[in-house]
């Protein structure tokens, strides 16, 4: 059933310059209700023109969909007082989604008088650099040319005089004591094992892009799922939670199956000690974009979301911010290659990963671009 605004409200009409503004912007009446959202607005906020116009920005019918801490009603009180422009830093934008969770995202607020609008209010938001998926962005990027470096310098200093240990270690063991055979073989085997962990290395030093092209996503889920099944993950459930009208996304099929195998890989081994749940999941948020750059003013839609989730303890607190560093594991023995390669792929793909952990639910969400 469709609420209608109250009788006494009026939409506000900023005009068609208003409405293309690249930054999300809107105009609130005389009683904190919406009476204009441009696009921008929109995308940001989660929210439709349909359903928001009328509604109190802050009152109990939004509180689903979008909280704003602190509430700007102070801030607007002021603005119609004075009739002057103010803004406040750091706003928090709670952004609700379909499955009832909040998004936390920040910005600055600019409030001023609403041109013919008696007490009306016109909001700009400007999101900070410190919205923490544009951070996490930063972050992954960095990682990634960090990883590039490593192997650059890693593979050619020790993957050739590796090869001359491993080759001295198997003539020792032809011509050993039988004592002797057993410490020869070991060195033959952790040379192998290190060559196995060079060649991981190397791949951060392929500068090639990705081959993109259309990609359904939920057959590289699949094919991820029955792998996991019969391989590292047999005996975990895996549920599945696909979004059936997910269109295709711009990706390299292989490169996005390494992603997810590994993912998959890491929940598996997080619940190895006491079984547990992996959740592959997929939908749809056409809020999610890249930060906004001179080609793109609202930046680059990345709306298919595929998220892979367990019931696990959750990542080290110590090495949470980190995950995405080469060479940071929190697994004994961990090489702490596998996510610097995950961030690595999905930084060339243009896309985004982030990572939300506490005991009980881990989820590595990536944010991919439509075909």
């Amino acid at each position: 059933m469709t609420c209608l605004p109250p009788p006494d409200f009026i939409p506000a009409d900023p005009g068609t310059g208003w409405m293309g503004l690249p930054l999300p912007a809107l105009v609130l009446d005389g009683k904190g209700r919406v009476a204009a959202l441009n696009e921008a607005a929109e995308i940001w906020l989660n929210l439709s023109r349909k359903s928001t116009l009328g509604k109190l920005l802050e009152g109990e019918d939004m509180a689903a969909r979008l909280r704003i801490e602190p509430s700007i009603a102070p801030m607007a009180a002021r603005v119609v007082r004075g009739d002057e422009s103010l803004f406040q830093p750091h706003v928090c934008f709670r952004i609700g989604d379909r499955a009832g969770r909040h998004e936390a995202r920040y910005a600055t607020l600019h409030a001023g008088p609403a041109p013919d609008l008696p007490d009306g209010l016109s909001l700009l938001i400007v999101p900070s650099e410190t919205d923490d998926r544009m951070g996490q962005t930063r972050a992954v990027r960095t990682a990634a040319r960090s990883a590039i470096g490593m192997a650059e310098m890693l593979a050619h200093e020790i993957k050739n005089p590796l090869a001359g240990i491993r080759g001295a270690a198997q003539l020792m063991a032809m011509n050993a004591a039988p004592e002797d055979r057993e410490m020869a073989e070991m060195i033959v085997s952790e040379s192998r094992r290190i060559v196995a962990l060079l060649d991981q290395v190397e791949r951060f030093g392929d500068t090639s892009g990705p081959k993109l092209g259309p990609v359904n996503v939920h057959d590289v889920l699949e094919q991820v799922r029955r792998s996991a099944k019969v391989g590292f993950a047999k005996g975990l459930r895996i549920l599945t939670e696909y979004d059936p009208s997910l269109p295709s996304a711009l990706a390299d099929p292989d490169q996005l199956m390494q992603v997810c195998l590994n993912l998959v890989k890491n929940a598996a081994e997080a619940l190895s000690r006491r079984g547990g749940t992996i959740r592959l999941r997929t939908h749809y948020d056409h809020t999610m974009r890249q930060p906004p750059t001179d080609a793109e003013p609202t930046g680059r839609p990345l709306p298919l979301q595929i998220e892979i989730e367990d019931d696990g303890p959750g990542l080290p607190e110590a090495i949470a911010d980190q995950i995405f560093e080469p060479f940071v594991s929190g697994r004994e023995n961990g090489t702490g290659l596998g996510l610097a390669l995950v961030s690595k792929i999905i930084t060339d793909h243009g896309a985004w990963i982030r990572a939300e952990s506490r005991p009980g639910r881990t989820i590595f969400r990536i944010s991919l671009p439509k075909a």
